[in-house]
């Protein structure tokens, strides 16, 4: 695969969305064709992230130089294992997310469609990009349509949660960019390839690659600086949620990673510091899950809970550490999406995901509860499933660099985790609703002028094409943890270009 197609990802997408947006200006109050076009993109996209994982599994990095440039003045795009798998994953959470919006009803607003194609144009470029001002672009890219989504459908608590997004998202972007300026100031560019070991050997460039690495931490949800995600993703769509959570802080996540390897080379000096934050984000975001009493708040504080563990990898900087934290990433945004799928459709037909306004849905959807309860054991670590495999490459990375606080916590962060999943699946699936605790054995009231909150009659009452989604990524969760292997293999030769990026460096500057 030649360099030159690498701009195939964030063309695609862009171009067919500035299609759908001339048709539905044509032909207004249409999604038919959107219904289409959008998974036959995603679909384009992760078929062209497969190409790109073999092209890049003996370790060659494909580059673009944009623009007809020397290297050092080009826009440069680049992949390696890494890039690959994160635009696979990505690919592939837009590829289920837009068929289970359609089977929501949330894609009827003719821009539903279009906004998520620029979506997925900025998070490839983000992940493409090896240039620091374009990856403050693509992020920017990204941004713009999500603030759109967001808001759609109005409503006082979601236009809230949106000035909260909007303003987090605002803020951490101009102390990226002002980061992104301290780099070009102190080092004269702001190609990724050009910065390489600048961060260890030069303290200017290492204080404004931090200031960098702060902006891409707000994005990223990790604690301290993770109140904005429990606030705002449990007050959007569930669809647009869905989507926003396997794609806008993983990008982060991803860039935070790509930048201490390659700026700072992996140095020690500051692991203590990841470590450390790590260690909190995992600890603080399982507690706050905890202490919730409804679905989607749960499981957005899971979402920080779970990035500690991503960064828990990044903090060893061991080719093992790194390599775990591949694995950890990609199931995890596979997961993660599965439970939200299956919170969306509770809201979604009983109008409510708080605990104390459910119950006894096992019954009446039994796939829907096995589905959830698939995902949620995953979630927790438990064998053989996914997460296990994926807790475990962690704890033993870090077991193995001698770090046994860590190894503690990700056990104990487990437990914590198990728990607050048995607490959902018995509020929502296994305990008799409140109605049925009477003696009255009715469906409860309607709420928000949705469906009925609580029911007792048997019989499934959601669709099957709307369960497809989160059934195929359950079972997703069940091939990866009992044929690991591929995965396995492909976050080895991930990590172990982490670990070591000079080849992807000097394919980057041409040296």
């Amino acid at each position: 695969m030649t360099g030159g197609l690498l701009v195939l990802p964030v063309a695609g997408p862009l171009l067919l969305s500035g299609l759908l947006a001339l048709v539905h200006h044509l032909r207004p109050h249409t999604t038919r064709l959107d219904r289409v076009v959008g998974p036959a993109a995603a679909g384009g996209v992760l078929v062209f992230a497969g190409f790109l994982l073999a092209a890049t599994s003996d370790g060659s990095v494909p580059v673009l130089q944009l623009g007809g440039w020397q290297p050092g003045i080009a826009i440069v795009f680049a992949a390696d294992t890494f890039s690959a798998v994160m635009l696979a994953v990505t690919s592939l959470l837009v590829l289920v997310s837009l068929p289970f919006a359609a089977a929501l009803g949330e894609d009827e607003d003719a821009a539903f469609v279009p906004l998520v194609l620029v979506l997925m144009a900025g998070v490839s470029g983000a992940v493409l990009t090896a240039d620091l001002f374009n990856l403050f672009v693509f992020i920017e890219v990204m941004l713009v349509p999500s603030y759109l989504l967001f808001a759609a459908g109005g409503g006082a608590e979601r236009l809230a949660a949106a000035r909260l997004y909007v303003s987090i998202s605002l803020m951490a972007s101009t102390v990226l960019l002002a980061g992104v300026g301290l780099v070009y100031g102190a080092a004269g560019t702001v190609n990724l390839g050009e910065l390489a070991g600048a961060g260890e050997s030069s303290p200017a460039v290492g204080f404004a690659a931090a200031v960098v690495l702060l902006a891409l931490s707000v994005k990223s949800a990790v604690v301290p600086l993770h109140g904005w995600l429990p606030q705002t993703y449990s007050r959007t769509g569930p669809a647009v949620a869905v989507l926003f959570s396997g794609l806008l802080t993983k990008v982060g996540v991803y860039a935070v990673i790509r930048l201490y390897s390659v700026v700072y080379g992996g140095t020690p000096r500051y692991l203590w510091v990841i470590m450390a934050v790590a260690l909190l984000t995992m600890v603080i975001g399982v507690l706050g899950a905890v202490g919730e009493h409804a679905m989607r708040p749960v499981l957005t504080f899971h979402m920080v809970s779970q990035i500690g563990y991503v960064f828990v990898g990044l903090a060893l900087s061991t080719a093992a550490g790194l390599s775990a934290t591949v694995f950890f990433l990609v199931q995890y945004v596979l997961v993660k999406t599965a439970l939200l799928m299956c919170a969306a459709v509770v809201e979604h037909r009983y109008g409510t995901g708080e605990l104390d306004r459910l119950g006894g849905l096992a019954r009446r959807e039994p796939l829907l509860a096995g589905t959830f309860a698939v995902a949620a054991l995953t979630l927790a670590g438990i064998p053989p499933l996914s997460g296990f495999v994926a807790k475990l490459g962690v704890a033993s990375a870090a077991a193995s660099a001698g770090q046994h606080l860590a190894v503690a916590l990700v056990v104990g962060v487990s437990l914590l985790t198990l728990l607050s999943m048995v607490k959902l699946w018995n509020g929502v699936f296994w305990e008799p609703p409140a109605e049925d605790a009477e003696g009255e054995g009715t469906e409860g009231p309607a709420v928000d002028g949705g469906a009925p909150a609580v029911t007792s009659a048997l019989g499934s009452r959601v669709r099957p094409l709307v369960l497809a989604p989160p059934v195929f990524l359950a079972a997703a969760a069940v091939v990866l943890g009992l044929w690991a292997e591929p995965l396995l293999s492909v976050s080895a030769a991930a990590g172990a270009g982490l670990a070591d990026p000079s080849g992807w460096v000097a394919a980057v500057t041409g040296r």
